[in-house]
């Protein structure tokens, strides 16, 4: 292509005012580059066409990049094997939707309208160019949606190098469309996972008016909905810095920045002029209202339209990170003068790269903007779009005649570039199913203290994860709404407001949060664990049950301990001085029935101690109903005895004689209490429970049926309540042998305490619950220790003589002689007199008649108690 490239670029003052480029081959492509920021509005109704205003470097490295890619791309093995050549077409977009379409109709012309002064002396031939088969372009979404449209009716493929809006990749309404980087869904993908990792939640949105701004905006909102990050405010500036109400959005745009200080981090989308403009009038205004240049510095994230921009003051606005297309070498495409490493063959005899890099060298100097890296991703998409171009080109001609102009068509060429993969620096890549080259992102950061912008990550879409390769860009930058809420808090959102600002409220009871900023607490386990308010976690609950080693229940245990030795040893005694007469006037035989009776009910006490089980809880109740029913029942039998022998009428004594069985009645009794304990275990036993208390857990036995369990002690009661009435009627006996008052007290203290358990029973709950029906055990069985056994135990030991037959029988001459005494009461008396409630009394009464003691001045009803005592031996 040497010396055969037509070029006309015209520089005044600096400013390129006019750049088109023309170059013939059998494949021509055409090349729209933003070579200028804007056009000039006029108020004119006629269809002018617009002077092009202030000059972008950017746009003119991008097309002299074309220019030598094409002139690389011929010279490469594969073009000279097909013996194929590129040719180019680069115009002047401006910046501008209408000038964009301007060039695309003279791109899309037929061939017969195309010749003219400036075709026929780019190829020295008086003959018309071929028609474009490709478009490279444009460089901002806005103009490729608009040029996409009219490419479409001719399926001309179009490969952009810089317009990332998603709604480009719908194949549906732009299938020609093509590109070498990214579309927006990525990079604000990227961004949205960027500020979760930092944990910026609450942040600002500027962006620009048109496809492309609101299609990043769209992208951006979607994008955080789920990450829980909040946008503040949504600033939306002109798209055009010509537009008579740019200043007023930037104004306003840098007020509302201003008027949220909690927003330490925004994002933007807009262009750089637009940005220029907005930090000069955020330092204006911050400076007017008397703050430090610290009060306007903030985190900028800055998308791809804006991260590469020159800041002279990068210090004053705070910290940038900057999203950039992936980069090439560089020194490639601007040689510095000397043969640097890696750089291609060819590159310094570009005499346009030369000429611009002069350029740049003397307006820029050595600041960012003039350093060949800052068009580095600029000039590597380039590349890539022509080099595709360039293998696609190969693969149609192989099957088709190139050369004959009209003999091929740009779909053909479209249809390639969908399956052919090209090669760029030893790499291999093939659009995707979108028509995209997802390369991913590099990630700059640059600010107070930096001499330039350093790439500190890289983004990958394939896995949307980031690498770091640098310092992180946090700098512990805290941008909230609402300050984070602790452990044991949640996050309260007021109705209206965002869901990032919020109050921190503290976990209700048997509920925790155990990380910061949690939505909602989670619930314990009430089954097992509970938690009081504001807990960063459960605790579990203590299982509780009258254990052993619990006091109360030490002192109880030592009283069932006790009782039951002091139940043997008088078992002991009594057996030892069986034959004497306060033994056999006790009961005989009955007497160790009633003290083993006691023993079985003392430990029937223990077993509401400990943890309980089923089988404890079932025993334990029918233990001490069948062994207490059995204590009861010998007493009435005793309180029976003292009953016939003095209280009935003389003519039913042989009727009473016949039915009176002591141990049939003992029988009897235990018989029906048995089968309440059998019908109870049968239908609704006891069982082990645990109940679900608040902050414990408290582990018990249930009675099954509280209606069995009434009707077992009730029973009780019954048996109580007759010996009771019946030993009351014969409570003035001798006092030496007075069994009946003794019987008529520990009754009594036995319907006393357990009338009193049943209110304390219903309204007692807890671990002591086992220990009030145990103490009522205790007084019961210790009742009838105290009256029955304790009072005989003493005369035994401590006064023997009191113990013998002769002193029996003078107390019964006493007390028969004051009975004889009296005849109102002489039958009472003489009952009283005659004998005790037992065995003994009989047996005693046995002896003083047969030992020929003459009673003299005895009534008609003192010898009827006699024979009645005869009758009632036992």
């Amino acid at each position: 292509m040497d010396g055969s490239v037509a070029l006309l670029l015209f520089v005044v003052g600096g400013a390129a005012v006019r750049f088109e480029a023309l170059v013939p081959g059998d494949i021509e492509i055409g090349g729209i580059f933003p070579l200028h920021e804007d056009v000039e509005r006029n108020a004119s109704f006629a269809p002018n066409v617009p002077r092009c205003v202030r000059r972008l470097d950017r746009g003119v490295a991008q097309a002299l990049a074309m220019v030598d890619a094409v002139r690389r791309a011929n010279a490469i093995p594969l073009m000279a094997d097909a013996n194929l050549t590129l040719g180019l077409w680069i115009k002047d977009s401006c910046s501008d939707v209408g000038t964009a379409l301007r060039a695309v109709r003279e791109f899309t012309r037929d061939e017969e309208d195309c010749a003219g002064p400036a075709a026929a002396n780019a190829t020295g031939t008086g003959r018309g160019r071929r028609p474009v088969m490709a478009l490279i372009g444009a460089s901002h979404s806005e103009i490729s949606i608009a040029i996409a449209q009219q490419l479409t009716l001719r399926m001309i493929p179009q490969i952009s190098y810089s317009s990332t809006a998603a709604i480009l990749s719908d194949k549906s309404r732009f299938p020609a469309f093509l590109r070498t980087i990214p579309n927006d869904e990525h990079q604000t993908g990227a961004m949205a996972r960027l500020l979760s990792a930092f944990r910026w939640s609450w942040v600002g949105v500027v962006t620009t008016d048109g496809d492309y701004g609101r299609s990043a905006l769209d992208n951006f909102l979607s994008q955080t909905s789920g990450r829980q990050i909040c946008v503040a405010f949504k600033s939306v500036l002109p798209g055009s810095i010509t537009n008579q109400n740019v200043h007023a959005a930037i104004r306003q745009t840098a007020l509302t920045i201003s008027n949220n200080p909690k927003v330490r981090v925004i994002v933007s989308f807009a262009q750089p002029t637009l940005m220029a403009y907005l930090f000069e009038e955020l330092k204006r205004q911050t400076l007017a209202a008397g703050d430090g240049i610290d009060a306007m510095r903030r985190v900028w994230i800055a998308s791809d339209s804006w991260s590469s921009m020159h800041l002279e003051d990068a210090g004053e606005i705070g910290h940038v990170i900057g999203f950039h297309f992936k980069t090439g070498n560089a020194e490639q495409a601007f040689p510095s003068g000397g043969k640097a490493s890696g750089v291609r063959e060819g590159a310094e005899s570009s005499p346009e790269l030369r000429r611009f890099y002069k350029m740049l060298k003397a307006e820029k100097g050595a600041s960012v903007e003039g350093r060949p890296e800052a068009h580095g991703d600029a000039v590597f998409s380039v590349e890539m779009a022509v080099l595709a171009v360039a293998h696609a080109a190969v693969r149609m001609c192989r099957r088709h005649d190139c050369k004959t102009p009209g003999a091929v068509q740009p779909w053909q060429l479209l249809k390639a570039l969908w399956m052919e993969e090209f090669e760029l620096e030893g790499t291999k890549y093939k659009f995707d199913r979108r028509g995209d080259v997802n390369l991913g992102y590099d990630v700059s950061a640059w600010g107070p203290g930096a001499d330039a912008r350093e790439t500190v990550a890289e983004y990958h879409p394939q896995n949307s994860s980031f690498t770091y390769s640098g310092p992180s860009a946090n700098k512990g930058v805290v941008s909230r709404c609402s300050s984070h809420c602790a452990p044991g808090q949640f996050k309260k959102s007021a109705e209206g407001q965002h869901t990032c600002c919020y109050e921190c409220i503290n976990c209700t009871e048997n509920y925790f949060s155990n990380s910061t900023d949690m939505d909602q607490c989670l619930s314990c386990d009430t089954n097992s664990e509970w938690s009081p308010g504001g807990s960063a976690a459960c605790i579990p609950k203590q299982m509780l049950f009258f254990c052993w080693d619990n006091g109360f229940a030490i002192v109880l245990v030592a009283f069932c301990a006790l009782g039951i030795v002091l139940a043997l040893l008088i078992s002991a005694l009594f057996f030892h001085r069986r034959q004497t007469p306060i033994v056999r006037a006790a009961g005989g035989p009955l007497s160790q029935v009633i003290l083993y009776s006691l023993i079985n009910s003392f430990v029937s006490a223990l077993l509401f101690v400990g943890r309980p089980n089923s089988l404890q809880c079932k025993t334990r109740q029918v233990l001490f109903g069948v062994s207490f029913t059995v204590c009861v029942a010998c007493i009435l039998v005793k309180t029976l005895q003292i009953l016939l022998a003095f209280q009935f009428n003389p003519a039913l004594q042989a009727a009473l004689r016949k039915l009176y069985r002591p141990y049939a009645v003992v029988a009897a009794c235990l018989a029906v209490q048995v089968a309440t304990c059998v019908c109870w275990l049968v239908l609704r036993s006891p069982f082990q429970r645990v109940v679900n208390q608040s902050t414990t857990l408290l582990q018990d036995c249930h009675e099954g049926s509280y209606l069995a369990f009434g009707a077992m002690l009730g029973y009780i009661a019954l048996l109580a309540l007759v010996c009771f009435v019946c030993a009351f009627k014969c409570r003035k006996l001798p006092h030496q042998y007075n069994e009946a008052r003794f019987i008529t007290f520990s009754m009594l203290l036995y319907l006393i305490s357990w009338l009193l358990f049943i209110p304390i029973y219903v309204t007692t709950s807890g671990v002591y619950l086992p220990a009030v029906e145990m103490v009522v055990i205790l007084i019961s069985n210790y009742g009838i220790l105290s009256c029955h056994f304790f009072p005989k135990c003493y005369v035994m030991l401590f006064k023997k003589d009191k113990n013998t037959l002769s002193a029996f029988r003078k107390t019964l001459y006493e007390y028969t002689s004051k009975s004889a005494s009296s005849v109102s009461t002489s039958e009472g008396s003489d009952a009283a007199g005659a004998v005790s409630t037992s065995e003994g009394s009989d047996v005693a009464g046995a002896e003083s008649e047969s030992s020929g003691v003459e009673m003299k001045h005895v009534t008609p009803e003192l010898r009827r108690g006699r024979s009645l005592r005869r009758s009632s031996s036992v």
